[in-house]
């Protein structure tokens, strides 16, 4: 019988290789996961399988749908609608609990993302750059419940990015969003910084992605 930390890591390890798959789309909404496939796969018993599952469901990347099984969560305008309204309202919160901890050395790690978001040269390194800039911006809140809810809505959103290249192309541009954040958060107005946050997290809902 394999043990519970062996179980766990390969758990992770097959959550990992299928959420990059959802992410950049290779794995389209509605595509279903069959544990007897994944776990044949991976070379792995059903127990890290199943476990690998629940991790991705956390995340927003599949949903257990009765009778139908695992699938790859839906990427329709409600879902778009969402998860940028789940981001906006804990995101916002994250930061205000974050800022008042903010030292020169967070602001720079904040900065660093931003600028490699503006200097990124395909949409993969945005969407990296992207995910590290939202979470320098909330990291030292310190309440890991709401991290780790945060991070899986990131990678959510992660998907509308490649979505979005995919349905309308993508080109370098910088991000004048982030950097009014960062200049609200220099000058230590935390107000401003929360507005302007949420301002740009809800400017999703008017995507115009297909329905999945």
């Amino acid at each position: 019988m394999t043990d519970v930390g062996e179980n766990t890591t390969t758990a992770g390890r097959i959550a990992e290789a299928i959420g990059e798959r959802i992410i950049s789309g290779a794995l389209p909404p509605d595509a279903p996961l069959r544990q007897d496939h994944v776990a044949r796969e991976f070379r792995s018993s059903h127990v890290p399988v199943r476990e690998a599952f629940r991790q991705l469901e956390a995340q927003h990347l599949v949903v257990a749908v009765p009778r139908r099984g695992v699938r790859v969560a839906p990427l329709d305008t409600k879902s778009v609608k969402e998860i940028a309204e789940m981001r906006a309202a804990l995101e916002v919160v994250a930061l205000r609990n974050a800022a008042a901890k903010f030292t020169s050395a967070h602001l720079a790690r904040i900065e660093v993302a931003l600028i490699e978001g503006d200097n990124a040269e395909t949409v993969q390194e945005f969407e990296l750059a992207n995910r590290a800039f939202h979470h320098a911006l909330v990291a030292p809140c310190a309440m890991p419940r709401l991290l780790a809810s945060l991070d899986g809505l990131q990678l959510a959103n992660s998907r509308l990015v490649f979505a979005m290249a995919r349905n309308a192309g993508w080109r370098p541009r910088p991000s004048q969003d982030h950097r009014v954040i960062l200049q609200a958060l220099r000058a230590r107005n935390i107000e401003q910084a929360c507005s302007l946050l949420a301002r740009h997290i809800q400017t999703i809902e008017r995507l115009a992605l297909p329905a999945a």
